[in-house]
């Protein structure tokens, strides 16, 4: 099912090998396979409650399709359905009413990023409080990511986390 203006990458299938092509050159089918695991994917979803399902469901079901770790899969879940609720509970909506979700994949490792239109405080894990009935959010997220960060720029912010290994940039 696809959001307002969602817009995703489809990967470019390489065409079958054949014949002596085939066992001629591992090492390109190894490099065939690392192409397949490096690539991004970008939707935008209204800044409903809805989004957070309809978020994670394209997030899980597409890097199922393409093979990562169950762990990851898993983690990625939770991530991005915090990462998602938290843009819709505390920040305002980008200009045109919706939520960014992008996941990249390179080298196994899976970086998520949420981006809204901002809010009035910056995110970090709230402080530990058994009997709160919210605000776990960012703690659950930093436990399970590698790193986890946000950035601010004139268009909103972006909350975003790396799975499974170390990011492209530094953590906060």
């Amino acid at each position: 099912m696809m959001g307002v203006g969602e817009t995703t990458r489809p990967m470019p299938t390489p065409p079958p090998r054949r014949g002596a092509e085939a066992g001629a050159d591992a090492e390109a089918g190894a490099e065939d396979e690392r192409d397949l695991q490096d690539r991004s994917r970008t939707i935008r979803v209204l800044w409903t409650a809805s989004a957070v399902a309809r978020a994670r469901r394209s997030v899980v079901l597409d890097l199922q399709r393409h093979g990562l770790d169950p762990e990851i899969v898993s983690e990625a879940e939770i991530v991005v359905s915090e990462l998602a609720a938290n843009a819709i509970r505390h920040a305002r909506p980008l200009p045109d009413g919706s939520i960014r979700v992008r996941w990249t994949v390179k080298a196994g490792v899976v970086e998520i990023e949420v981006s809204d239109g901002g809010g009035t405080s910056t995110p970090r894990p709230a402080p530990l409080s058994v009997w709160a009935p919210s605000g776990r959010g960012l703690r659950i997220v930093r436990s399970l990511a590698h790193e986890w960060g946000v950035t601010d720029d004139r268009h909103g912010r972006t909350v975003w986390a790396a799975l499974g290994g170390p990011s492209r940039r530094r953590s906060h």
